[in-house]
C-alpha cells in the first residue's frame, strides 16, 4: 500500500467537497474521497461521522488516528490536536490497508492533514 500512502501525500487542498449521504451536515475532501475509494475505507467515514458524541464534537479540532493492532483489528483514537485524547475505540476487524493514518475533522469537514 506504499502507492496509496504516496498518492495521498499529493493532496494539498482543493475545491471539490463530497457530502456524506447519511450524515448530510458533514463534508469531506478529495483526498478523503480518494482514501475511501482506493483504500476501501468508506466505513471509516461512517465511523467518524456516526461517533460525533457531545464530548468529541465539542472539540474545535479533531484528530482521528487509526492504528492496526498486531493481534488483528484496529485502535481508533480521537485527539484534540494538542496531544490530549478525547476518546478511543477498538475495532475487532478491519481490512484497512495502512498500518496507521490520521484524518482531521474541522468545522464539519473531514480532510487529510496535507489538505489543511
Amino acid at each position: 500500500m506504499k502507492n496509496l500512502l504516496q498518492d495521498l501525500k499529493s493532496f494539498t487542498g482543493g475545491d471539490a467537497y463530497y457530502r456524506h449521504p447519511l450524515f448530510r451536515k458533514y463534508v469531506y475532501t478529495e483526498g478523503v474521497q480518494y482514501l475511501a475509494e482506493n483504500g476501501g475505507a468508506y466505513w471509516l467515514l461512517d465511523f467518524i461521522f456516526s461517533n460525533q458524541s457531545a464530548a468529541i464534537s465539542a472539540q474545535e479540532f479533531e484528530v482521528w488516528t487509526i492504528r492496526l493492532l498486531p493481534a488483528g483489528g484496529a485502535s481508533i483514537s480521537v485527539g484534540d490536536g494538542n496531544g490530549n485524547r478525547v476518546a478511543r475505540f477498538k475495532i475487532p476487524y478491519t481490512d484497512f490497508p495502512l498500518d496507521g493514518f490520521s484524518l482531521w475533522f474541522i468545522g464539519g469537514t473531514l480532510l487529510l492533514p496535507s489538505e489543511y
